[in-house]
């Protein structure tokens, strides 16, 4: 008896099946090692600095800590290659979350007295 799912296109039954999609190559994952490292660097180097007693210390580590993260994301979890919905599913939870955060950082920051 002949299986019932051999075509004779194999590349056919593979995009069937939706497992083939499209990855980064690693020339692309050493530039996103690469700039993931000077990021971190940077980072560090600010806490060494006068920057330091600067208001916008907090927020320009966080904005950097963001990239950072949306770079690991879309890359080493694929999510770049992925399908929209899954993008979705992860991105739309993800910012009601910071939202919230965000929100919460504000209003206990207005009654903390600062």
């Amino acid at each position: 008896m002949a299986d019932q799912f051999t075509h004779t296109h194999a590349e056919t039954d593979v995009h069937a099946m939706g497992e083939v999609h499209e990855h980064p190559t690693w020339k692309q994952y050493k530039w996103v090692a690469l700039i993931l490292t000077l990021i971190t660097v940077v980072e560090v180097w600010i806490y060494y600095t006068p920057f330091k007693e600067s208001p916008l210390f907090v927020p320009v580590l966080l904005i950097m800590s963001a990239v950072k993260f949306a770079i690991v994301v879309l890359f080493y979890m694929h999510l770049k290659y992925d399908h929209k919905l899954f993008k979705a599913l992860f991105t739309g939870p993800l910012i009601i979350a910071m939202s919230t955060l965000v929100a919460l950082l504000f209003l206990f920051g207005k009654f903390s007295g600062r």
